[in-house]
């Protein structure tokens, strides 16, 4: 049962159909009370209308005795202002909800007595516009059943102020408002029915492509086969659009993965030459001590630091880790970094153009434009150029620039210089044991600090490096 009920299909009819039904129940209550209020006011109209026929004939002198009441088709009573029945229809035997329950009258009385006059003595009375009503029953001739009951009243008769109480059968309201019913406990039923299985099988096929992203994403579990694909509905619904964003995503993740294997693969091949070479010193050392070149250990133990440095900011990054929120001076951070490097190749010329502070990573700042120096240091002629400079439409802006007088970077490759481990011909004849990291993890520092690293050819013919962030 859980499981049935666990599945969107079922839980769409159930609610579409508890939706229908409650819409029913107001709409079925709503529609018998229209019809009860209808045949109820009818039958009032009815009573109405023989109350006031009567009443006028009171008025207009006839007595209470005088009546002829056989041709009424309802029940009728006059009464006086004593509460007495002065006369009524002659098949009457039962009567509740009027202002008397007699069914026989009694002689009527004018008001000086006498029980009878000439008509000439007889006063005019006035009918009354007010109408009360009431419900009750009356047994007529043997026949029992409920009535809308009207009220008027006769003023200023020879017999005083009367009452006239006619009543109109509620049979065929209550046959209407039965039957209604009736046709609702039957028919309700079997529409909630035909509203829940058309609301399974439309929500069933609805849901079809779903189900096939799902088999697909489960066999891309089972198989870890990143290069499948779910798949994508000819619609514009909901559902392709989870299709498409379901492939996004296998193809960003095929693309993490892949990445990630070849930085294994390559970070591999890069501890390799390194930790062999300070094998084989240390095993020449060993065997033979005086030809230990302690100078090229040093140099491959500090390439191994530095490489494993690298590689542990790669990973700080690919984990998301937060540049933080303090706020830097690049300004200051140039100025201090730059002079603490003494042992430079060529000589390093700073133009600091104004001052502003960035939010971020002292630290990771500090690695990008280190990464940048070294990297035109390997490949300038002459110098490296370093600038500072506030720029933007509101000053909003912050760029650094590092130039060389190197032979610069093709256009085709200006990009591809940003991945990891990626060395141009040229740069491996001149790097002393790069890894090709130091412009992958300049630009990632970059990004995450929300701004941009790109390169262009630099005025002295070299590389131009442009590093670009928001003002803190």
């Amino acid at each position: 049962m859980r499981r049935v009920f666990g599945s969107v299909r079922a839980r769409a009819a159930l609610a579409a159909t508890l939706v229908v039904a409650l819409a029913l129940v107001a709409a079925g209550a709503a529609v018998l009370l229209a019809l009860r209020t209808n045949l109820t006011e009818q039958a009032g109209s009815a009573a109405d209308s023989g109350a006031r026929r009567v009443a006028t004939s009171l008025a207009t002198g006839t007595g209470p005795g005088e009546l002829d009441l056989d041709d009424e088709d309802q029940p009728v009573q006059v009464v006086d202002e004593d509460g007495r029945l002065l006369a009524a229809s002659e098949d009457l035997e039962r009567i509740e909800g009027t202002g008397t329950s007699a069914v026989r009258p009694v002689p009527a009385r004018t008001d000086d007595g006498d029980d009878s006059g000439d008509d000439d003595d007889r006063g005019r009375g006035k009918v009354s516009d007010r109408t009360a009503y009431h419900e009750g029953s009356a047994t007529v001739d043997g026949d029992s059943a409920d009535y809308r009951f009207a009220e008027v009243e006769v003023e200023d008769t020879a017999y005083g102020e009367l009452t006239v109480f006619a009543g109109a059968p509620l049979s065929a309201e209550q046959g209407a408002v039965s039957t209604a019913l009736t046709a609702m406990l039957i028919g309700f039923p079997v529409l909630l029915v035909v509203v829940g299985g058309v609301t399974w099988l439309v929500t069933r096929r609805a849901l079809r492509p779903v189900e096939g992203i799902r088999a697909e994403m489960a066999a891309v579990t089972a198989s870890q086969d990143l290069a499948r694909r779910v798949p994508e509905p000819d619609t514009h619904d909901e559902v392709a659009r989870l299709a498409r964003t379901t492939n996004e995503t296998l193809a960003a993740l095929e693309h993490s993965v892949e990445r990630q294997r070849r930085f294994v693969a390559d970070a591999s091949h890069e501890l390799r030459s390194p930790i062999a070479s300070l094998r084989t010193q240390l095993e020449v050392g060993a065997a033979h001590p005086e030809l230990l070149d302690v100078e090229g250990a040093v140099e491959d133990t500090v390439r191994l630091q530095e490489l494993a440095a690298d590689l542990l900011l790669l990973a700080r990054l690919d984990a998301g880790e937060k540049p933080g929120g303090a706020g830097v001076d690049l300004a200051a951070l140039v100025r201090e970094e730059l002079s603490q490097r003494t042992g430079d190749r060529l000589p390093v010329t700073v133009d600091i153009r104004g001052s502003a502070q960035v939010t971020g990573s002292r630290g990771q700042l500090a690695r990008v434009l280190g990464n940048l120096v070294d990297n035109a240091q390997r490949h300038a002629r002459t110098g490296v150029r370093v600038t500072l400079t506030v720029g933007g439409a509101a000053g909003d802006r912050v760029n650094l620039a590092v130039a060389d007088d190197g032979d610069g970077v093709p256009e085709s490759e200006r990009e591809r210089i940003f991945e990891r481990f990626v060395r141009l011909d040229d740069a491996r004849s001149r790097d002393g044991g790069g890894a090709g990291l130091g412009l992958a993890i300049a630009r990632d520092v970059a990004v995450r600090h929300g701004g941009t690293l790109t390169v262009r050819s630099a005025p002295e013919g070299g590389a131009l490096f442009e590093l670009g962030l928001p003002v803190g």
